[in-house]
């Protein structure tokens, strides 16, 4: 087999690239971050995830290769951001038209290209074709296009890489048959071959199912807000239900899948789309919820100086150091916005500076503040929670056992 060139080497790609390389497969990996690729030949991996250090040592003891070039092919994978663009919603296919028209000028013929990124129905009929046709490639003779979008969440990649079921979409049935081999080197759940319009839908729609249903458990956490409830009460009683399971409301939805892709639906379907809206601007109030609950303790204990406020969690979900759209930094847009300035912010997974008034020890973080908000639920805080039972606490992933503490 010729070698594979993965194409981007962030949260996805990285450990798609280390997972071939473990499994035996050729690989080389490709991104134009020159820091990054620096850090990945120094042996030093670049993000926080259980278990990809030593995958990393055993990817390079089977000979992969990083790079910032491409490499002259047949087998392409790309894994680079696909963002949404904030005014229309649609998907901002750039990095994922610039890698194409980088592999275009190198590859070999009949080279196949596999788009991992996740993007929006019908993304390569409106993007990607066009760029190879107008090249003078005939698709399905000289590029072969398949879609077969990752389904991996920071904090317990490795396992999902081999235990989640995988949808390979591809024009041609033997070129899908020929991709599902590849993948089937690692991944031992399920590989479904379909067309590349299903398998676009597919991840998209996935997703979004997610956030409408978190959605749902949000209002509910407002409703009962009103009027004095406990909504995990409820929660958990309404889950005893055989064929009820609501989710557990927090203070937004962050990271690059759930808090991105519903987004694409919205913006190419924007007359068919309500209920997707509607959860998407209910999880997006989420953080000007807390907001208010905040501003409702300090009005209860007379507390006047936001300075005095700490927010607990930088990350998008516990135990890593993914920060992606988070909600604490949706928070501190909120609070930028109201001229709320000087909230105190710790997070154990960022070791560096992102946003002003972090600190980097727990222990000069909890003693400058009066009001803690735990905005994500790292093992680190369950393991600390006898040293904030003094504090004023405002707890919207509810693991405080404790009396006296404010939630959603």
């Amino acid at each position: 087999m010729s070698k594979v060139n993965v194409i981007g080497l962030g949260y996805i790609g990285l450990p798609t690239a280390l997972m071939f390389a473990k499994s035996g497969v050729k690989v080389v990996g490709t991104d134009n971050n020159i820091n990054l690729v620096d850090s990945l030949n120094n042996g030093i991996v670049t993000f926080e995830e259980e278990g990809l250090e030593e995958l990393f040592k055993e990817a390079v003891s089977n000979g992969i290769e990083i790079t910032k070039d491409y490499i002259k092919t047949n087998i392409y994978i790309i894994a680079v951001p696909t963002p949404y663009i904030q005014e229309s919603k649609k998907l901002d296919p750039k990095y994922v038209i610039s890698a194409v028209n980088s592999i275009l000028e190198i590859c070999e013929k009949s080279s196949i290209l596999i788009i991992e990124s996740t993007i929006s129905p019908g993304s390569t009929d409106k993007y990607i074709r066009p760029e190879i046709e107008k090249r003078g490639f005939v698709i399905g003779r000289d590029i072969h296009l398949v879609h077969a979008p990752e389904r991996i969440i920071p904090g317990n990649m490795i396992y999902e890489l081999e235990n989640n079921a995988r949808t390979i979409g591809a024009d041609d049935q033997t070129i899908g048959e020929k991709v599902k081999k590849l993948y089937s080197s690692f991944c031992m759940a399920e590989i479904v071959v379909t067309d590349i319009r299903s398998a676009e839908m597919s991840k998209v729609v996935e997703n979004t199912y997610r956030d409408i249903n978190i959605a749902f458990a949000n209002e509910l956490a407002k409703i009962c807000r009103v009027d004095n409830m406990d909504v995990y009460e409820i929660i958990r009683t309404a889950n005893k239900h055989p064929r009820v399971n609501i989710l557990q409301p927090g203070p937004g939805v962050g990271g690059h899948c759930i808090s991105v892709d519903p987004w694409f639906l919205v913006g190419d379907y924007p007359d068919l789309t309500n209920l997707i809206l509607t959860a998407r601007k209910i999880n997006d109030s989420m953080p000007t919820h807390v907001l208010g609950r905040i501003r409702d303790i300090m009005r209860e204990h007379g507390i006047k100086d936001i300075t005095k406020v700490g927010l607990y969690g930088l990350t998008y979900k516990e135990n890593v150091d993914d920060s992606r759209e988070s909600p604490t930094l949706q928070l501190l847009e909120r609070m930028d916005e109201h001229l709320a300035f000087g909230v105190k912010v710790f997070d154990p997974f960022i070791k560096v500076r992102m946003v002003d008034h972090q600190f980097l020890n727990f222990d000069d973080f909890i003693n400058e503040i009066e009001i803690l908000v735990i905005m994500v639920a790292h093992d680190h805080i369950k393991h600390h929670l006898n040293m904030i039972k003094e504090k004023l606490v405002l707890d919207t992933r509810n693991i405080c056992d404790f009396e006296n503490v404010y939630k959603l």
